[in-house]
């Protein structure tokens, strides 16, 4: 079965998540990709060698089908680039989808460092 990765950015961490995810192609391509909404297509078009099922964007929703899926064990590894310096509205939908990845404790990256790591030591 192969394995499922939620790859989701803040708006001004778009870029670094297409990004990101273009430096990681080979290692992403054995995987399942899910991403909310913008982000998904923006990883389409950097990364045209990537599947990625989009879901919808995160304030309409997105989050909480990440959510769902990582309740229902869809999800085995959850990369989220958060921007800390810019007030979400829909920050209770972001802070539900964290809480969800510590209780069925999957592998979560908020930020490139560790997502970094995420790659080297699980996307094997």
């Amino acid at each position: 079965m192969t394995r499922c990765v939620a790859l989701i950015a803040h708006d001004q961490k778009k870029d670094d998540m297409a990004d990101f995810a273009d430096r990681h192609q080979a290692r992403l391509s054995g995987w399942r990709i899910v991403a909310t909404g913008t982000t998904g297509g923006r990883i389409q078009t950097a990364c045209r060698s990537l599947e990625v099922t989009p879901l919808k964007s995160g304030p309409l929703g997105g989050d909480q089908q990440i959510g769902a899926m990582i309740a229902t064990g869809e999800i085995d590894m959850l990369i989220f680039f958060v921007d800390p310096l810019t007030s979400m509205p829909h920050d209770v939908d972001v802070k539900a989808l964290m809480r969800l990845a510590t209780v069925y404790d999957i592998p979560m990256a908020l930020n490139r460092a560790t997502a970094e790591i995420l790659m080297i030591t699980h996307a094997n």
